[in-house]
């Protein structure tokens, strides 16, 4: 690692699941009806659907969290919000004309194994009944290790779910007390290997790095269980410390975090040992084995990016269910109701619960389309006519810096990231950002990119 360009460039810069980054969003009022438009036009083109559902239930906080989540006990909860998905569903299949083709369906969380087995099944047959399934499909869902049954695993299976993300975090047990994770190695590898026994095809650990007091022993004996478990993926995800955003986050001193070079020396000594056993870097933050789906979709570039992450598959339209969801038409975005209560009486209510939104222009739209093969090609490319467009030519002179830092390769109506230039893959992304250098944060409001 080079510490100078370290230093230079471990600057505050978004993660860009999405263009426009949501703190830029216009947030004009977006009647359901526009949305609705947005949502059927792209539905025209082909009728294939990605569907989120987010379940913000946990029973217990994890301080390093930045999800939107409820923390509960009552699992008389579950019903109630389960009703509200379904209606919401429910508006989406009236306006839509004709039946969706699943491609792809996530459930996110919170915590979406809080849920009871058979109730997950009352949601997911509600919904599965109304959709035509792709022959080429990927269903995956998050679990928590300590709360995930046999009994869970064995019911998504029968409802077509092949993959699973457990959130690890860190293998660590006193480190993961200091987050108020209750955790175990046993219970990793018991969900691990029932979900294998089971038949699912693909098991992700969600690692974390830059946790308060982690050091570089705790990447190794991460790498070490990696090795020893052999998950056919890894999501290495950098700690987002914004405590103004996340109060949980004050619990514990910020002395105790590693930062700046101590913190990237964490992510190059885990890539160091995953590469070394056997894994391959995909995109940001992510690494599979050469057998995974995300692997084989690098290296074919149909590699995609959304706000579930790296997925093997590329859909017009993703609906987004249940509160805090955001669906994505490609010429729009729409957010739902953060707070549950909002978002059930607005449905009950028989209300779209979307609360803000972003239209896209075409601007927007070509330079999504940058930042997009950037996140999942390491390289992008342009037409004559665009090399001449204001706003592309104020973002080329800005990547000079990092051009003369050996981090990209410039060619005629070409852009290649090189090997070292991954590191810094936000940085590049953000050379593209028009609406963050026409109006940079003047506080806080991203995390560190490097």
């Amino acid at each position: 690692m080079n510490k100078d360009l370290f230093a230079k460039y471990d600057v505050a810069a978004p993660r860009y699941t999405s263009y426009p980054t949501v703190p830029y969003w216009s947030n004009e009022a977006f009647p359901q009806e526009d949305w609705l438009l947005h949502v059927q036009n792209a539905f025209s083109a082909d009728h294939q659907i990605s569907l989120y559902i987010h379940l913000p239930f946990c029973e217990s906080l994890c301080t390093y969290c930045g999800c939107n989540k409820h923390i509960t006990k009552n699992h008389n909860v579950e019903h109630p919000y389960i009703d509200a998905v379904l209606k919401e569903w429910r508006m989406y299949r009236a306006a839509l004309p004709g039946k969706p083709v699943l491609r792809e369906l996530h459930l996110g969380g919170g915590t979406p194994t809080f849920f009871q087995p058979e109730n997950l099944r009352f949601l997911l047959e509600n919904i599965l009944n109304d959709v035509e399934i792709a022959d080429q499909h990927d269903f995956g869902f998050e679990a928590h290790p300590w709360s995930t049954s046999e009994e869970h695993l064995k019911t998504l299976y029968e409802l077509g779910f092949r993959r699973i993300s457990l959130g690890v975090q860190d293998f660590d047990e006193d480190l993961m007390k200091l987050v108020n994770r209750r955790q175990t190695v046993e219970s990793v590898e018991r969900c691990t290997e029932q979900a294998r026994a089971i038949g699912y095809e693909s098991v992700n650990y969600d690692l974390i790095f830059g946790l308060p007091k982690q050091t570089v022993a705790h990447i190794r004996n991460d790498a070490r269980q990696v090795a020893r478990l052999k998950p056919d993926r890894i999501a290495f995800y950098s700690y987002a410390h914004v405590p103004w955003l996340k109060r949980s986050q004050c619990a514990y001193s910020e002395a105790d975090l590693p930062t700046g070079v101590a913190k990237r020396q964490l992510y190059e000594a885990g890539r160091h040992w995953f590469e070394s056993d056997g894994y391959a870097e995909i995109g940001m933050d992510h690494f599979a084995l050469t057998h995974d789906p995300l692997f084989g979709a690098l290296r074919s570039e149909t590699l995609h990016r959304n706000f579930m992450g790296y997925t093997p598959y590329k859909t017009g339209l993703l609906i987004g269910l249940g509160a805090s969801s955001i669906g994505d038409s490609w010429d729009a975005y729409a957010q739902n109701e953060k707070s549950i209560a909002d978002y059930q009486r607005v449905v009950n209510e028989g209300r779209l619960p979307v609360f803000r939104g972003h239209r896209l222009n075409e601007e927007d739209r070509r330079l999504r389309r940058h930042i997009l093969r950037l996140m999942t090609r390491f390289e992008t490319t342009w037409s004559f006519e665009e090399a001449w467009d204001e706003t592309f030519g104020a973002a080329i002179n800005r990547l000079e810096p990092l051009l003369a830092d050996g981090l990209i390769e410039l060619k005629p109506f070409q852009l290649k990231v090189t090997p070292e230039g991954r590191n810094f893959l936000r940085n590049i992304c953000m050379a593209f950002d028009a609406h963050y250098w026409r109006k940079q944060p003047e506080g806080r409001l991203f995390s560190q990119a490097v």
